[in-house]
């Protein structure tokens, strides 16, 4: 109680208040906005940060990082268009069940499970930050390329109706990771000539093409068939408790899946949510519904990716080791205020880390109240006539993915995307394995390629790190016990008696 009241002091004064709620509707809008994300939502308020006390100026970035993660799932349900690529496994029930004339339910569900998530990364956080960051030093990079095979393993559960074009759709998304520079020797790879590839594919322009245009595309092409829009105006409508009962189960698995993966160095929100709706694909009472509109579905994505935030904190504060560019520059804000993140940061700066703790509840708390608001202002855009709905969004994808990186090219990446993505739709091909294989590839190659240099070239040796095999037995188990069960129900009626 010693450090817990001055900290409570602290977060409590008007000013830090005032940084709180101002960073957090920031990060909500950012996050909707396709293309923008995190990053970018952090580095834009950053700068204003420099001249602000410590406590205000953390509690800014926290809410960015916070609202920004939640406000994805916004543009995800109501346009099919992940506003970070975190939100991308909402878009998988969340848009379906919009379709269905119930985007103000899909809305609460996406804005309790992300606040449920976030408070749940909260008491991770503050009860478990120096155990945990011990647990997070044992995944190195065979443990971590068995952890992004179990998370692969979404891409069947994402195309039980096509297993076939869902898995090479797997296979083309693990190509486009490959395009660019060699991570371990810097060769580049596969640019045919175009030195703008040199770079690699965009995460961000990719997303936006195989969701966004895609969707637009889809939308022109049905004109004339369909004169209504699919999604119809909405507010937001928070689910009872009587609905909440039966999915509590889900909610607490993700929550867990989210803030474990968050802990570990590199992994990141996007992973979290992917093996946490494989999760959930696999084990939900009512999986048979997900893909079509089940809250399920939307339940583990959300609650996933928002459980990431506190954990991903607790590397960065217990062991001064940033996971990713988030975290990168939230640490490097806390450099710049005098706070230096590492082993002795607790004993020099206890009063500040108990802030840093008080203030993500109340950010995360704040999310609910400023999540209704931005969805009654998404839902009077989604008045407009629909020709110029889809050109606004058109105008906010390709500024949001020119604003990523400022290269005229990925506009280029997101159009070709666009028409890909429209034609894998005419052609029963579900874009998400493509997405998923983009988002895991790039960790996936890295983490194989330093297991190597770790063993002198020896794959069989990952299986002499105990951690590595207990996952590589989940990844199978998660691969065969679909197909068990379903021989054991063919099995059933044919070998019970007659009469």
């Amino acid at each position: 109680m010693e450090n817990f009241l001055p900290g409570l002091a602290q977060v409590m004064d008007l000013g830090n208040v005032v940084a709180m709620f101002v960073g957090t509707l920031i990060g909500i809008i950012v996050g909707a906005l396709p293309g923008l994300g995190s990053v970018v939502g952090l580095t834009i308020c950053l700068p204003f940060t420099f001249s602000m006390d410590q406590m205000p100026a953390l509690s800014v970035l926290m809410g960015v990082y916070c609202g920004s993660v939640y406000g994805g799932s916004i543009s995800a349900i109501l346009i099919n268009t992940p506003g970070t690529p975190q939100s991308a496994a909402t878009c998988f029930d969340g848009f379906p069940m919009a379709e269905q004339g119930h985007a103000d339910k899909a809305l609460g569900w996406a804005t309790v499970a992300s606040v449920a998530g976030g408070l749940f990364s909260c008491v991770v956080l503050i009860l478990a930050a120096p155990q945990l960051a011990a647990i997070a030093v044992k995944f190195g990079p065979i443990e971590t390329f068995a952890l992004i095979c179990m998370a692969l393993t979404c891409i069947a559960s994402v195309s039980a109706d096509g297993l076939v074009k869902g898995l090479l759709g797997g296979i083309i998304g693990l190509f486009c990771a490959t395009v660019g520079s060699d991570p371990v020797t810097g060769d580049i790879r596969f640019d045919f000539g175009i030195f703008a590839l040199s770079s690699g594919l965009d995460l961000i322009a990719v997303v936006v093409g195989i969701f966004a245009l895609a969707e637009v595309f889809s939308r022109i092409a049905e004109c004339g068939r369909t004169g209504a829009p699919k999604v119809h105006d909405c507010g937001m409508r928070l689910p009872a408790w009587h609905e909440w009962r039966s999915r509590l189960g889900v909610l607490v698995k993700s929550c867990t899946i989210g803030a474990v993966v968050g802990i570990m160095p590199g992994t990141g929100a996007a992973t979290a949510s992917f093996i946490s709706y494989a999760e959930a694909k696999r084990s939900s009472p009512r999986r048979a519904g997900m893909g079509k509109g089940e809250p399920d579905g939307i339940i583990a994505s959300e609650a996933a990716n928002n459980a990431v935030t506190g954990g991903a904190l607790v590397p960065t504060l217990a062991l001064g080791i940033p996971g990713d560019a988030i975290t990168a520059v939230m640490m490097s804000t806390m450099i710049i205020h005098g706070i230096t993140p590492g082993v002795r940061l607790m004993a020099e700066n206890a009063v500040t880390v108990y802030a840093c703790f008080i203030a993500l509840i109340i950010i995360n708390l704040m999310l609910l109240p400023q999540g209704i608001a931005v969805a009654r202002l998404f839902a009077r855009i989604l008045k407009a006539p629909e020709p110029l709905l889809l050109s606004m969004v058109v105008v906010l994808c390709l500024l949001g993915t020119w604003g990523v990186r400022g290269n005229p090219f990925d506009l280029l990446v997101t159009l070709s995307f666009g028409v890909i993505g429209y034609f894998m739709r005419v052609f029963g091909f579900p874009a998400a394995p493509v997405v998923i294989g983009l988002v895991l590839g790039p960790q996936l190659e890295m983490s194989l390629r330093q297991g190597l240099i770790l063993t002198d070239n020896d794959f069989m040796a990952f299986f002499d790190y105990p951690l590595a095999v207990g996952l590589f037995v989940v990844t199978l188990l998660i691969l065969f016990l679909p197909l068990y069960r379903n021989l054991w129900a063919r099995r059933t009626p044919a070998s019970a008696p007659l009469g």
